[in-house]
């Protein structure tokens, strides 16, 4: 009793002590992300899913890029030590993406973003004196190769560092940016599609243009995903040879030709064609730079999912009777608890002749394009000793990139190491370019880089789980199921490292190899497209219901976007019933088949 009484008095001194540090400390806490001028600097929001943030990135292509700014309100005056959360991301031994914090026009001592250390974490940018209400903020790019700032901290009253843990680390946010007092409802759906690429587009108007009330979510602040412009990636799969002609007709008014990949003009890929679509449809709202997190689930149904803006850091929450998860990451079925599976299936599992030996981690890896365009003098680029090495022996002599430029292949993970599969991609890039300037000047001196991607062009990652999982027989044997859909007609088309890049890059490959084998026009079942746990889930795009040979197949997006198309037909039908996705086949096949026919 006497232990348990003091025990008690010792929480309420602790509760006491905690209380009265948080009053004497004032806190003001910045996410770079939504500074009010960018500049030139960048959000980029992929590696959400480790971080719980998005942040800033100087991506200049070797030259710096335009201040960010931004103004602070301080609620009381005195001396704030000042903290910067960032990261060395080339630290060979010490990378490239310097920058400067300037406070009312003032440097701090510290130059940030060359530790040597590439973890993120927080940097002591010593203490400055606040003497005025509010402050002027400006992040300064010093070198272009893409310095990257998470948030920046005042602290008043405390030495101590800022939590790097991230359990600790969200609770800081959460408090200091009142995340969760400040989440808005946006309303109830019948259908809310996650992931604005060709498939979540596609599936959104579909389901809009049959009556349905539509949220359409992306993360990012264009639509088409890999064939926006910031990814530019061409579509793939053919729309004439379908067993239903009447499928891909919304993928048609999407497509705006083909630029190839990575082409230099951005305007090739046809992203305000996209949002004039998407923006004409009544039943459709669209929510773009919004980054879904959270999912909440009862019985295995999935009744809302909570989103934060990658720039404001507004919370919104979306309720719904049906979900698509297009998100090509398998995200929103992931949070839901769906089963999915991730690498390559065993031979001896699937009974494929093209399956791996053993079970593995293997996934098809990401590209970050480039192009250089011709200009009239002569240009330098810097030589980047944090890139990777490249020489007389070994460099790739192209003008522009295509698919080839990939880097993963199991030596990643390409959700959880999406930013160092990026990374290492701009460190190919940057390199393999440095080396061309530097030293085969009668074909580059006259030629620059016009852009280089920063968003990865993921191949795969998760793939859900459906009552029926597509394999190479179904492609090769062309079974026609009673479900039979979607019309595919792509390759299995599987890469792996090139050879000669294995060669002078073990285990760092950014260059690979395929081997097409050809196939007739198969069909893709509905069954693929529905998750076998979560009662209310659609998935449309490269995350449905495959293996890993048959994902090489079905992954190109003129195909997910027709995925996109059955997904809002089913929906239409499992609302007008208060049904199932699984209904939708167990219970009203025909009519579902005669809508995709008709």
């Amino acid at each position: 009793m006497i232990k348990l009484i003091f025990s008690r008095h010792l929480l309420s001194f602790v509760v006491f002590f905690c209380m009265q540090r948080l009053v004497a400390q004032e806190q003001i806490l910045i996410e770079a992300e939504s500074f009010k001028q960018k500049g030139g600097w960048v959000i980029d929001q992929q590696s959400f899913p480790v971080l719980h943030s998005s942040y800033l990135m100087a991506h200049g292509m070797g030259r710096p890029v335009a201040d960010a700014k931004t103004t602070v309100k301080f609620p009381k005056k005195g001396t704030y030590r000042v903290w910067v959360r960032t990261k060395d991301w080339a630290p060979f031994p010490v990378g490239p993406g310097r920058f400067k914090l300037f406070v009312d026009g003032k440097p701090l001592q510290v130059t940030f973003g060359e530790s040597g250390d590439s973890a993120w974490k927080w940097y002591n940018g010593g203490d400055i004196k606040v003497d005025r209400d509010s402050v002027e903020l400006v992040l300064q790019d010093l070198t272009g190769f893409n310095g990257r700032v998470d948030a920046i901290l005042f602290n008043k009253g405390s030495e101590a560092e800022p939590p790097n843990e991230l359990a600790a680390l969200d609770m800081l946010r959460n408090r200091l940016l009142g995340l969760a007092a400040g989440r808005k409802e946006m309303g109830n759906f019948d259908l809310v599609v996650v992931g604005g690429g060709v498939a979540g587009t596609c599936a959104a108007l579909s389901a809009a243009r049959l009556g349905l009330k539509v949220a359409l979510i992306q993360d990012r602040p264009l639509l088409g995903g890999n064939n926006s412009s910031e990814v530019r990636v061409h579509l793939m799969g053919d729309l004439d040879k379908s067993y239903y002609p009447k499928l891909g007709r919304i993928v048609r008014e999407l497509d705006n030709g083909d630029p190839g990949n990575g082409n230099p003009n951005a305007k090739e890929y046809g992203d305000a064609r996209k949002f004039a679509i998407v923006k004409a449809e009544k039943n459709l709202s669209l929510f773009i730079n919004t980054h879904v997190y959270q999912a909440e689930t009862e019985n295995n149904t999935i009744k809302a999912v909570i989103g934060r803006n990658i720039e404001t850091n507004q919370e919104t929450r979306f309720t719904g009777a049906y979900f698509a998860d297009c998100t090509g990451d398998g995200t929103l079925g992931f949070l839901a608890g769906a089963d999915f599976r991730m690498g390559r299936e065993s031979r001896k599992e699937t009974g494929e002749s093209l399956a791996a030996d053993e079970a593995d981690d293997f996934t098809l890896g990401t590209s970050n394009l480039w192009a250089s365009i011709p200009v009239d003098s002569a240009t330098t680029f810097p030589e980047t000793p944090w890139a990777l090495p490249f020489s007389d022996e070994y460099y790739i002599d192209e003008v522009q990139s295509d698919w080839q430029w990939e880097t993963g292949f199991g030596n990643f993970n390409t959700i959880t190491e999406a930013e160092q599969i990026r990374d290492h991609n701009l460190r190919a890039v940057y390199g393999n370019w440095s080396y061309l300037k530097n030293h085969k000047p009668e074909k580059y001196a006259k030629r620059e880089l016009a852009w280089v991607a920063y968003i990865g062009g993921k191949r795969e990652s998760r793939r859900l789980m459906g009552d029926h999982i597509l394999t190479q027989m179904d492609i090769q044997e062309g079974k026609m199921y009673p479900d039979a859909t979607v019309t595919a007609t792509w390759t299995i088309d599987l890469h792996f490292p090139d050879k000669k890049n294995s060669l002078y890059f073990p285990d760092e490959e950014f260059f690979a190899g395929t081997k097409h084998i050809r196939v007739a026009p198969y069909t893709i079942p509905y069954r693929s497209l529905y998750s076998r746990n979560i009662n209310n889930l659609f998935m449309a795009g490269r995350n449905i219901s495959t293996t890993h040979v048959a994902f090489g197949s079905t992954r190109v997006m003129r195909t997910c976007g027709m995925m996109g198309e059955v997904v809002g037909m089913a929906a239409s039908i499992a609302k007008k019933y208060q049904s199932s996705p699984r209904s939708v086949y167990e219970k009203y096949l025909s009519e579902f088949m005669r809508m995709i026919k008709d």
